[in-house]
């Protein structure tokens, strides 16, 4: 086999390599609210510094941050320093910019440290509404004992009262639609669950 046939096959090897990698990191969509109440550690904070850990085998990124607030977690760590993620996108690492924005922090907690990964839902503060800074700060902690349940195709209903149903997913194309970005699912006093935007129940 001479050396340019060698070198073709080599790379459309690695091609394919690359192709599988970037694959391998696959997430089914996430209302914001449960990525809160499923989340060790859910805070605000701007990272200031990051640095390449030489541990696994692409490595690990440990992001340093500074905490602006705390929205869940003061029993898990009190205070946030480091933030733990892969180096690599193809492993869900999630890649985070120094000193130029505030982020919303998903995450949780394994041997005393903060992970996150593309996953965890992790998102630019300026990016959030008004309704999910409300849900971070009240609103979605109230609803942990609800159970938003998505529907990707009709007809989809709820099975039981503790249910709310999200169907962003059959009109946002796997986009963040407008349950995601304006309502909460609460639990009320007849432990019923259903949307709530802040003036009555959707």
């Amino acid at each position: 086999m001479s050396g340019r046939v060698l070198s073709l096959f080599f790379l459309l090897c690695s091609g394919t390599l690359t192709e599988l990698l970037v694959e391998a990191c696959t997430c089914v969509p996430v209302h914001p609210q449960d990525a809160f109440c499923n989340s060790d550690i859910v805070i605000r904070a701007k990272v200031v510094g990051k640095k390449l850990m030489k541990d696994g085998p692409f490595g690990t990124m440990r992001y340093t941050v500074k905490q602006m607030k705390m929205y869940r977690g003061f029993d898990k760590m009190p205070h946030v320093q480091y933030i733990y993620t892969e180096a690599s996108e193809s492993l869900c690492g999630v890649k985070l910019e120094v000193n130029k924005y505030q982020y919303m922090i998903t995450g949780r907690v394994y041997d005393g440290k903060v992970y996150t990964g593309l996953c965890n839902l992790n998102e630019k503060w300026d990016r959030l509404t008004l309704s999910q800074r409300k849900g971070l700060n009240h609103r979605y902690h109230l609803g942990c004992g609800c159970k938003i349940k998505p529907c990707y195709y009709l007809p989809c209903f709820v099975t039981s009262k503790n249910e709310c149903l999200w169907t962003d997913m059959l009109s946002s194309f796997g986009q963040p639609g407008y349950q995601s970005k304006h309502y909460a699912c609460i639990k009320h006093k007849d432990g019923y669950c259903s949307w709530y935007r802040g003036w009555g129940a959707f």
